[in-house]
């Protein structure tokens, strides 16, 4: 296919989430002509698919609250998330992800986005948990109003497909537009990965996690790790490839957005939510809340060990619900299972402490949350017969699925996939919720990358011209605990652009 077009900047960002507008913004701050290349048709990555909150230290929400927090203390509790993984962290990301913290968000607040908080979440010794208003929406259309009105050129549909170097320096991108037709793009300073993890490359799962893995889905199904890709063709690492938060099970979306989604992410509606948000009473707040939050929540493993069972579109348990029951899921019929149980287990998971899921730092859904908020994926009969009529599977199939189960509950045995049942299914009504799939949710292998985001290549040396943020340039640093990833996007992407913008 011959080459039709040549494009020239002193940076060029691949990614159009919010690591790579942040890039773009700070590179174009610095005095930078800016190129952003975006291979979908609009903006937004990961970052407009998360909840949206943003873990920081040292914040003004923190101050007004009177809370005394600092960079050391934000630094340790990291730590606490990590558990077995603790001695494989970069730690000197961890330091500057807890240094720069504060600085990111009060970077995103002068552009535009408010936030409510900061909410408790242990074992952080304190709040710092940032929630966007009025959604995670905020970050993109923002950040991009932003990037446009200071001059960054975005350029959607454009895929990037591999880096070119010159006299040892990574100096242009080859990529393809929507016609199909190739486009040669030369960065004068430096080229910002931006691109997102693998959590739906099928190949680099297969190679960096499991061939086991690599079947299921991500929940970006575009988060196919391009940068990754490229970047190990010029010799680029990854660090902790095999690390990834998943697999785990979560109620399939909506097939509409829900109103609160469709809320536009302006700043003055998103000041009046925050009014609200920090007057409101909670029984106020909080179905507002979860009218979002059940849309993107995963229920409990604890629904399990409690005596629920799943099953597939044809009726049948197919896997010990204990024990990795998300891996088992993309192996059924279209992929989907239902999570089936009985009064008794409705009842438990009604109130306090037994929540079906929890919103980060904000509350807990229980059943009647998900009745109330997703009757798309609720479900409810006087029997078993009339349970398996709206779930549209076979009733014989299920009614005997269930009757095997009780049947080993009450000789204390144990079922074909080894599974020893918790309680007896019979108490009417009967329940499900679904369909549920499994799904990795993000990939937390990066490119190996210096404090300045620089990419590095087997031998720890840098790569000329390379840089990367966000889960591509994660290198190395563990992100667990809510909020962590969308503050490393923002800060990595800062810093990889201004970086880049000094060549």
């Amino acid at each position: 296919m011959k080459q039709t077009a040549r494009k020239q900047a002193d940076v060029v960002v691949v990614g159009g989430g919010g690591s790579g507008l942040a890039a773009a913004l700070e590179a174009r701050a610095h005095g930078a002509s800016v190129l952003l290349l975006e291979k979908n048709p609009r903006l937004g990555g990961t970052t407009s698919l998360s909840v949206g909150s943003l873990a920081a230290c040292c914040t003004p929400y923190q101050r007004r609250r009177g809370i005394q927090d600092s960079p050391e203390e934000f630094f340790e509790d990291m730590g606490l998330f990590s558990g077995p993984l603790a001695e494989r962290e970069n730690l000197e990301l961890r330091r500057l992800l807890a240094n720069k913290s504060s600085e990111t968000l009060e970077w995103l607040m002068a552009m535009g986005i408010e936030f409510f908080g900061p909410m408790p979440e242990p074992p952080n010794r304190y709040p710092r948990m940032h929630n966007v208003l009025p959604n995670s929406a905020s970050y993109i259309y923002n950040l991009s109003r932003q990037a446009r009105k200071r001059g960054v050129e975005i350029q959607v549909g454009i895929s990037a497909k591999r880096l070119l170097r010159e006299n040892g320096r990574i100096t242009a991108v080859q990529a393809e537009d929507p016609r199909g037709e190739q486009v040669r793009i030369v960065a004068s300073k430096g080229i910002v990965l931006a691109t997102g993890d693998y959590s739906s490359g099928r190949e680099l799962k297969a190679k960096l996690v499991s061939p086991q893995v690599a079947d299921i889905e991500g929940i970006n199904p575009t988060s196919t790790g391009d940068g990754h890709r490229m970047a190990m063709e010029v010799g680029a690492r990854v660090v902790n490839g095999d690390c990834l938060l998943g697999p785990e099970i979560r109620f399939v979306a909506p097939g509409r957005k829900l109103l609160v989604e469709l809320l536009p992410p302006a700043r003055p509606l998103a000041r009046v939510m925050g009014f609200l948000a920090a007057n409101l009473p909670d029984a106020l707040l909080r179905p507002f809340i979860l009218a979002f939050m059940t849309a993107h929540l995963a229920p409990t493993p604890k629904l399990f060990s409690e005596g629920a069972v799943l099953i597939n579109s044809e009726g049948r348990r197919f896997c010990n619900e204990l024990e990795k029951p998300a891996l088992s899921i993309p192996k059924q019929p279209e992929r989907i299972a239902y999570i089936c149980f009985d009064q008794q287990v409705a009842r438990k998971f009604s109130q306090w402490p037994n929540f079906i899921s929890t919103a980060p730092g904000i509350s807990y859904a229980y059943l009647a949350d998900y009745r109330r908020n997703r009757k798309d994926i609720f479900y409810r009969g006087r029997t078993l017969e009339r349970l398996a009529a709206k779930l549209n599977v076979p009733a014989g199939a299920l009614t005997d699925s269930v009757s095997e189960y009780n049947r080993l509950a009450a000789n204390e045995g144990h079922d074909a996939f080894g599974r020893r049942p918790a309680g007896e299914i019979r108490e009417p009504p009967f329940y499900a919720l679904g369909p549920a799939k499994g799904w990795v949710v993000l990939t937390d292998g990066g490119l190996a990358v210096t404090t300045g985001l620089e990419v590095l290549d087997g031998d720890d040396n840098v790569i000329p011209g390379l840089y990367a943020a966000g889960s591509a340039g994660q290198g190395g640093v563990f992100l667990e605990g809510h909020g962590m990833h969308l503050c490393w996007a923002f800060t990595s992407g800062r810093i990889a652009g201004s970086n880049a913008a000094a060549g």
